[in-house]
């Protein structure tokens, strides 16, 4: 007989937007024993304990992982806040489920890393994409060699910059919160996870910043990629859309040549569109952003935690979130990006951000001591 499955005593860390949606999934997966949640700012989190129906709840995320129940944890902290709790959970070996990045600096990045690695823990990163229908449809067409060996990839991101404002604002802290780290990884860990097997080895890289300088940021970053076996990949962002664009997040298209076929991926959700003479509202906010802009045209669906009907969120997120309860409950092979990979990710984002301020080609991969000269 297989051994009892123990509930999942679950640590939440942060207490924001994506902290309560993972939360409120918690609260109604029967695999929760216990619920445990942390957030600096003791109004947010006690208001989640009461909607959560949380156990525990705290402002000092060492206090809550210290606890006899806990077993796993999600660190839904701001960006620049992962460091700190991720050495913490990783010395009790709690499973992790990080939402990206493992750091927003490439050291403390391949601190987390090694920390992760020596504790010998399971953790995944939040890469909602991934749990998209059509991409796993992709990715099976392509493990199957359906349209032959991949040669070329062109891949383009669109973003509201209500996004990359409401991240920046909450910190000054800006130097690596740029198009790539912060929302680019999630289009560079996608194009990565369909063309699995081929490595970077080069990169040539453009930014330009007139829309959100003010902000500290770029406004769109370009570059091409060359793989290790030749193939070349276009890797475009611009996260600096207005704020009265209908796409309330993330509009990606991916274009895959093969050497037999070819794979044309739309999912900028135009194919569903609502205008209205009431206001939408924002498509993203935060507890400290609130856009003055109105909205009356939508693409729906394009807010990737999903949408409410019936006082629950469809979309996902929820896969994302219940696939990952359901790998640490019960042992199911999840399609969830490593830790590992999230590093990766976060070093070719900085290195496309090194080649557009160099304005040269990059050699990758790229010792860590660069990124800081």
């Amino acid at each position: 007989m297989k051994p009892p499955r123990k509930p999942i005593g679950l640590a939440i860390i942060g207490c924001g937007t994506i902290g309560r949606i993972r939360a409120e999934f918690a609260r109604d997966y029967p695999g929760i024993g216990w619920l445990g949640l942390c957030d600096s700012n003791a109004e947010v989190g006690q208001k989640l304990v009461e909607d959560a129906k949380a156990d525990f709840f705290t402002t000092d995320y060492n206090e809550l992982l210290k606890r006899p129940e806990v077993t796993a944890a999600i660190i839904a902290t701001d960006e620049n806040a992962h460091v700190g709790p991720l050495l913490a959970a990783c010395e009790r070996k709690l499973d992790l489920f990080i939402e990206k990045p493992l750091a927003t600096d490439a050291r403390d990045s391949a601190k987390v890393l090694k920390a992760i690695e020596d504790a010998g823990v399971d953790a995944v990163m939040g890469y909602t994409n991934r749990f998209r229908r059509r991409f796993q449809a992709v990715k099976g067409k392509l493990s199957r060699g359906e349209i032959g060996d991949v040669t070329t990839v062109i891949t383009r991101a669109f973003m509201n910059r209500m996004v990359p404002i409401a991240t920046i604002r909450k910190t000054n802290q800006r130097q690596n919160l740029t198009p790539m780290v912060v929302s680019g990884t999630h289009a560079l860990d996608m194009s990565l996870y369909l063309m699995e097997g081929k490595t970077p080895v080069s990169v040539y890289a453009r930014s330009v910043d007139k829309a959100l300088a003010m902000w500290g940021t770029k406004d769109s970053t370009l570059g091409i990629f060359t793989m290790d076996d030749g193939t070349i990949w276009s890797m475009n962002i611009s996260w600096a859309l207005p704020h009265v664009w209908p796409g309330a997040v993330y509009g990606l298209q991916v274009g895959i040549v093969g050497t037999e076929g070819v794979i044309d991926i739309e999912d900028t959700h135009r194919d569903l569109v609502m205008a209205t003479e009431k206001p939408i509202g924002a498509g993203y906010t935060s507890r400290d952003y609130k856009p003055e802009f109105e909205r009356h045209v939508d693409f729906l669906t394009s807010y990737p935690p999903g949408d409410i009907n019936d006082g629950q969120l469809w979309g996902p997120m929820r896969e994302e979130t219940n696939a990952w309860f359901g790998r640490i409950h019960t042992g199911l092979k999840t399609p969830h990006a490593t830790a590992a990979e999230g590093h990766r990710n976060l070093l070719l984002t900085m290195a496309m951000d090194l080649s557009a301020r160099r304005g040269t080609e990059i050699r990758l991969p790229v010792e860590l001591d660069e990124f800081y000269k």
